[in-house]
């Protein structure tokens, strides 16, 4: 007679080395993170099926609704899907503070500090930042940048294309560099914070357990330590600050030589200021991934070591 494994035992020991991760995206305060990683996805899914739905009517020379809508009826589509959305959004939360018990811990004690102790989760990102950048840079000029660029986007933003419908092929680089800065370097930030940061800020992969006394030694390094130069010395200075400047320069002048030979209309309607900070903000927002493959695969600490700050 043959034996056929249990497809029960199967089940039973995948379940039992899931369970920290499954106790930690039911844990009250985690729900919301999880239900927001849901919406956002399907969302985004759902705007991108339209975008591309309507680019595929307009290859096929058919209108696209709200294209050339000066004045748009409001009430109709938006004041009353809010409302209904508005009631059923109270329903919901009036039903989960019902069954699910607020997060709360007990009086807090100035004597003991929580490990691991969190940001709220909308800060979890920058909490994550501070593992790869100096906090002076983590904490003050990345989150000023962003906002800056925020505000500076209606001002950069020179094509008139996708107002009131949605497109993806005439808007395709704005979608695809705020995709990645919105969904890669925020969003996923703020998950890698909630769900594989545990004790002591280590990372914690989904079937391990969170370990209190756990301990790990990485013997980071800084950029110049690779070629035998000690970054805090003048050689070091030095070679640090051509690595940071050098990687502004070419980021702000290698695309200007590829848009004046390709599209010169465009580099010409757009102008020089508004290219130039336009592309400090890519370059610096893609400073972020490069510093934390830097940190992660090289255990490269700093690039560059100053009196003032690190980088």
């Amino acid at each position: 007679m043959v034996a056929f494994p249990d497809p029960n035992l199967k089940q039973t020991r995948v379940k039992t080395i899931m369970n920290p991760f499954i106790e930690i995206i039911t844990q009250p305060d985690n729900i919301a993170i999880v239900i927001m990683i849901f919406m956002v996805t399907f969302f985004m899914a759902w705007a991108f099926q339209q975008a591309f739905q309507n680019d595929r009517l307009k290859a096929a020379g058919m209108p696209v609704d709200g294209e050339h809508d000066q004045d748009v009826d409001t009430f109709r589509p938006l004041v009353r899907i809010e409302l209904i959305i508005s009631l059923v959004v109270m329903v919901f939360l009036t039903i989960w503070s019902i069954a699910v018990d607020a997060p709360l811990e007990e009086i807090a004690n100035p004597t003991i500090t929580p490990n691991p102790a969190k940001a709220p989760w909308y800060f979890l990102g920058l909490q994550e930042l501070l593992v790869y950048f100096d906090p002076w840079l983590a904490g003050v000029v990345l989150p000023t940048l962003i906002v800056v660029g925020l505000i500076a986007i209606p001002y950069i933003d020179i094509n008139p294309k996708g107002n009131g419908y949605y497109t993806f092929e005439e808007r395709k680089y704005s979608i695809i560099i705020f995709s990645f800065g919105f969904f890669i370097l925020w969003l996923l930030l703020i998950v890698i914070g909630v769900f594989f940061r545990g004790p002591g800020w280590l990372w914690y992969w989904p079937w391990q357990e969170w370990d209190h006394q756990r301990v790990v030694f990485e013997p980071t390094r800084d950029l110049t330590q690779l070629i035998g130069i000690e970054s805090r010395s003048i050689p070091g200075f030095i070679i640090g600050a051509i690595v940071v400047i050098g990687y502004y320069v070419a980021g702000l002048i290698a695309p200007l030589r590829y848009w004046k030979k390709n599209n010169p209309e465009l580099l010409a309607k757009l102008g020089m200021i508004r290219y130039y900070l336009i592309m400090f903000l890519f370059v610096t927002m893609m400073s972020v991934p490069i510093k934390m493959i830097l940190r992660l695969v090289f255990l490269v600490k700093y690039v560059w070591i100053t009196p003032w700050f690190n980088v």
